[in-house]
């Protein structure tokens, strides 16, 4: 399985821009600058890009874990937030925290941590990452 997005740009760092579009139409010209990704403004970058992606895989994977041992979730809700910091005299991302509010019927707490980690483990998008991955998992009743 192989997934396509393009990214565009024109100008220099400070005052040019981009657009970044997926094949699935997901995002179409959205844009993206200086702006977006190191200050506010309208707009994604491509940590918001990183933390949604790494939110969604996670989550998904969770349920799977979760059915594993015969558990399915009546709702997962994850937050993902990507810290991009200078280091070394350059940019880098350095933690990808991973916060969950999952409500899962008949789990005991040592069954719900252990696939949470095996989750954060296996997630294809936490293999990608070679940075720290914090994950707070919290099962409410």
């Amino acid at each position: 399985m192989k997934r396509i997005a393009n990214a565009k740009w024109s100008g220099d760092l400070k005052s040019g821009s981009g657009a970044i579009s997926t094949a699935s139409g997901t995002l179409a010209a959205t844009p993206y600058s200086f702006h977006t990704r190191f200050e506010q403004g309208k707009g994604t970058n491509p940590e918001e890009l990183l933390a949604a992606a790494h939110a969604g895989c996670f989550t998904m994977a969770l349920s799977a874990q979760l059915a594993n041992a015969g558990l399915k979730a009546e709702g997962l809700e994850t937050t993902c937030t990507i810290t991009l910091e200078q280091k070394d005299g350059s940019f880098a991302i350095t933690e990808s925290r991973l916060e969950l509010k999952a409500k899962v019927p008949g789990a005991t707490e040592e069954a719900f941590q252990q696939a949470a980690q095996a989750a954060k483990a296996g997630c294809p998008v936490s293999k990608l990452y070679n940075t720290a991955i914090v994950l707070e998992a919290k099962l409410e009743g």
